[in-house]
């Protein structure tokens, strides 16, 4: 169990799941709907089942290259603590789990399941084809605050989606800083990637841009939380506030010319960032 939790790093699924969080205490705030344990059990089900399923293959799809780079090759699969074989069938495991779960939430979920897990495998072919993979990481990321208001209602809403879209700008600027690391490793394959494509300066650049937008739109959707929710106050501003201050925080400890703290900006930072401002929009919503 410790092998396949490493595996898929599950501590990382702190950045997501405020968010799915988010997503469901909206919901269940809304006239009509209430806190329900079956529900919320699921939802956070189909988080791990998913998140399970697009990080367990993309370590099998990328055995080789993961081998070959020193940074990397210290992962399950290369290092022979587990056989591809073995992280393939746990992959089919939890790619049928979630979409058994879903089935039991409602028919709307269930119908979608195979797209969102389209969505979270097909990431892991994109570095071979476009540099705008980071962005394809983030949409993936971005259907939980969609998904789980979706296992409520059964409907879509602008505010969910819109964190949504948050969190795939969001992800995407992080991971491009993040793929700074391998920028030799991954021209010397022919793997695609935004430094690679726009060389360290213009990636940072474009890594501003997607988290300025991010921003503006947590901004537009705490105004539409705090128009459509009477009860919601000036915690969700703070939220807000603190996210967007550790997104500048983040870019103030990176440069093209020094990613060594680049494990602070892209682990900590981002995880401290999800779960306060998850909590302090939930904490809002309910008292």
């Amino acid at each position: 169990m410790k092998d396949y939790l490493s595996l898929v790093k599950f501590s990382h699924t702190i950045f997501a799941l405020p968010f799915a969080l988010v997503g469901y205490f909206l919901a269940i705030n809304l006239p009509g709907y209430e806190f329900q344990w079956k529900t919320f059990i699921l939802v956070l089900l189909c988080m791990v089942f998913a998140r399970n399923s697009a990080m367990a293959f993309n370590r099998y799809l990328d055995r080789d290259i993961d081998g070959k780079n020193p940074r990397t090759a210290v992962r399950e699969i290369p290092a022979g603590i587990l056989s591809a074989e073995k992280v393939l069938t746990f992959v089919v495991v939890n790619v049928v789990a979630f979409i058994v779960t879903t089935y039991f939430i409602n028919s709307i979920c269930f119908y979608l399941s195979p797209v969102a897990i389209a969505v979270v495998l097909f990431y892991s072919y994109t570095k071979r084809f476009t540099f705008l993979c980071h962005v394809v990481l983030g949409l993936g990321l971005s259907l939980a605050p969609i998904g789980a208001y979706l296992a409520v209602t059964g409907t879509f809403s602008w505010i969910p989606i819109l964190y949504g879209m948050t969190v795939m700008f969001w992800v995407a600027g992080f991971d491009i800083i993040y793929a700074m690391q391998d920028v030799e490793f991954d021209l010397s394959l022919g793997l695609n990637s935004t430094p690679v494509k726009l060389g360290t300066k213009g990636a940072m650049i474009l890594s501003y841009i997607f988290h300025i937008i991010a921003a503006g739109l947590m901004v537009l959707a705490a105004f539409l939380v705090t128009l459509n929710y009477l009860d919601a106050g000036w915690l969700i501003w703070t939220g807000t506030g603190i996210f967007i201050a550790l997104l500048i925080y983040q870019h103030s400890i990176v440069s093209v010319n020094d990613l060594s703290r680049v494990n602070l900006a892209f682990f900590t930072t981002n995880g401290i960032a999800s779960v306060v401002f998850g909590s302090l929009l939930i904490i809002d919503l309910l008292f």
